[in-house]
């Protein structure tokens, strides 16, 4: 192993390390015979002379070139990105080097690997396409070999799998849970052993539970092909696409946004692989993660083992890892005009009062904070907005509410304005910081994007005795992290069964026991109307949309406003439901005028400052309260102080 360059030398290297020639050569071939302690001081040794062997003369000595060939389907695929980076860091600790070769094909799969074994001492061979008969005449021409995601018939032949079917019933699981029956699965390319493995998992899935369909389409697998078949994924209707990988799902996002379809609002989107990408799309992917298994390192100590002097004939090591299912925010509850009926029964809006009242209505906890349930129904839902992203000021939440019927009666994270969620306290500006999300307005520069977010932390929730009243202490921080004020929240509920709907009472105390509380609006800075501070309601789109105010209907005479209430009709097909909103002067102190918009979105609340600011001294408190009625039915003017009357099933 001489070297005829003028660099050091493996004498020099001997000389420094106090050992032998031929001792050095051990260690740096890697022969397991030299006692551990004397390799360490070899290679630091080596390291510290920077010495790199002549790999020629190593390979006329020895017969190995230490180097081991990867061989993948597709270089652009984070996936195998990750594989390489894992394989690369275990060969190297055993001073091996990884080249790289790409099969675009998979009749050129077997040729290419051929190619790499004759270069390299070893192959590891991912996610190969060809049939059992030609891999394993394959392997019996390269090995030493591992093979990546793929369970062969032969137990003799090494192997790393990944269980998909564990990965897949984690998946499907989740999409019960939120309410999905109608599953779609976008396939990955034919000819792909993990795409087969995957669907056979989900049809036994599909066959132990009789309640769920399950369709395909083909997609592939990359971000084009996702892209490509959105159109396709909405004309089957599922409420649920299971995408073949991440990046196919990363495809149909992006078109599903160009189309203006809300995810997971309208559709529900998952991916699988769990590729480090997948928590930066928009919305974050939930996925099936594979990347943090460390692949490449388990093939790798199979690999090594196989490399070992004296290791033919010894047992061949196989791997199976298990997944796990990474929860993103592209899967929610399943849109409520798709939820099939809990029962045999008629619809629940045409149910006898009576039948109404007999059915137990209480706050019970939840997968995120609380759940509203009317019997197995599910009404509200309290988010305690710990997952919301910083940029949309995380906060407390209802999402999703509904009516008695099951119409939805909010929406979270729209197309239009991602950060409006459902019915929640938000204020453009307290002190500085946002709680409303998204951008702030300037003066004289519009609305700009700041690093002004607020959070409102849950501190701690109780429910009353009889689970009709859920209490919350809210911590405010500021966009620096320091508290700002305390909220006291209280969300009481009563069936309404004769007036066909029930009844939301919210009241937050909002106490500056931190500082002096300064509230403004963008009105309040020079933009006229846009005066939104307070609680906020933003509903999804229905067929048709009416504002009713004391003074008639339509959002001129609505917005700004001053009455103590203002109901919301919508129109779905040839049903209607209705929202009221009364705030309560008497707890107030005031009534704040109403900001209302309904023409190019529906969303609705009063406002705080609506167009001077609002300053709250500290130790001092402000009320808000607002009684909140929903209806499967059009309500009107005249009828509201009957329905705040009206008898409630109270326990």
């Amino acid at each position: 192993m001489a070297r005829s360059s003028g660099g050091p030398t493996i004498t020099q290297v001997a000389e420094a390390a106090g050992v032998s020639r031929a001792t050095v050569s051990r260690v740096l071939n890697g022969r397991p015979t030299v006692d551990p302690l004397i390799g360490a001081r070899v290679r630091e040794a080596a390291d510290r002379l920077q010495y790199r062997p002549n790999l020629t003369a190593r390979y006329l000595s020895t017969g190995r070139t230490m180097t081991v060939s990867l061989v993948i389907p597709d270089l652009g695929n984070p996936m195998f990105q990750s594989v390489l980076r894992s394989l690369t860091r275990a060969a190297e600790a055993d001073g091996y080097g990884v080249l790289v070769a790409e099969a675009p094909t998979a009749e050129r799969e077997a040729g290419i690997a051929r190619d790499a074994r004759r270069q390299c001492d070893a192959v590891v061979l991912v996610a190969p396409r060809m049939n059992d008969l030609e891999l394993e005449a394959l392997v019996g021409q390269i090995s030493p070999v591992v093979i990546l995601n793929r369970q062969l018939p032969d137990p003799r032949i090494a192997t790393v799998g990944i269980d998909y079917a564990s990965g897949m019933s984690q998946l499907v699981a989740h999409l019960e849970s939120l309410g999905h029956r109608d599953l779609l699965y976008v396939a990955g390319p034919p000819r792909s052993a993990a795409h087969h493995e995957r669907l056979t998992a989900l049809n036994a899935l599909i066959d132990a539970s009789p309640s769920l369909t399950l369709r395909t389409i083909l997609g592939g697998s990359t971000m084009t092909d996702g892209h490509r078949v959105a159109e396709q994924v909405l004309e089957t209707g599922a409420t649920a696409a299971i995408a073949f990988n991440d990046l196919v799902a990363f495809g149909l996002l992006a078109r599903l946004n160009e189309f203006g379809v809300d995810v997971p609002g309208d559709i529900s989107v998952t991916g699988f692989d769990g590729i480090e990408l997948s928590r930066f799309a928009v919305p974050a992917l939930t996925t099936v993660g594979q990347e943090e298994l460390d692949t490449g390192a388990v093939a790798w100590r199979r690999l090594h083992h196989q490399l070992a002097p004296g290791s033919e004939g010894e047992p061949t090591d196989h791997a199976l890892l298990i997944p796990r299912l990474i929860v993103g925010d592209s899967t929610g509850r399943v849109p409520p005009s798709r939820t099939p009926p809990t029962s045999d029964g008629p619809d629940p809006a045409r149910r006898p009062a009576a039948e109404l009242a007999r059915i137990p209505l209480r706050w019970a906890p939840g997968e995120h904070a609380w759940n509203l349930q009317h019997g197995d129904s599910l009404l509200a839902e309290l988010d305690d907005g710990a997952s919301m992203v910083p940029v949309h000021s995380p906060r407390p939440h209802l999402h999703p509410v509904r009516t008695l019927a099951g119409r939805s009666m909010t929406v979270v994270t729209p197309t239009d304005h991602r950060h409006h969620y459902g019915v929640s306290l938000a204020l453009p500006d307290v002190n500085g910081s946002t709680y409303w999300g998204g951008r702030t307005f300037v003066e004289g520069r519009g609305s700009t994007l700041l690093a002004n977010h607020g959070t409102q932390r849950v501190e701690e929730t109780d429910a009353s005795e009889d689970g009709r009243t859920l209490q919350a202490r809210v911590r405010w921080l500021a966009h620096d992290g320091s508290d700002l004020l305390t909220e006291r929240r209280t969300l009481t509920t009563a069936l309404l069964p004769e007036a066909e709907g029930w009844s939301l009472h919210w009241h937050s105390t909002l106490l500056a026991d931190s500082a002096p509380l300064h509230l403004t609006s963008p009105a309040t800075r020079g933009r006229p109307g846009a005066g939104y501070s307070g609680l906020f309601w933003r509903l999804p789109d229905g067929d048709e949309t009416r504002i009713l105010v004391a003074q008639g209907q339509g959002e001129g005479l609505a917005h700004g406003s001053t009455g103590e209430a203002l109901i919301v009709q919508r129109r779905h097909g040839r049903a209607w439901s209705s929202l009221v909103l009364v705030q309560d002067a008497e707890v107030q102190g005031r009534v704040d005028p109403w900001f209302v918009r309904a023409s190019d979105y529906v969303g609705i609340g009063p406002s705080l400052a609506w167009d001077h600011a609002r300053d709250i001294a500290r130790g001092e408190a402000l009320e808000i309260s607002l009684r909140m009625v929903l209806l499967d039915r059009r309500a009107s003017i005249e009828e509201i102080p009957e329905l705040l009357t009206a008898p409630a099933d109270r326990a």
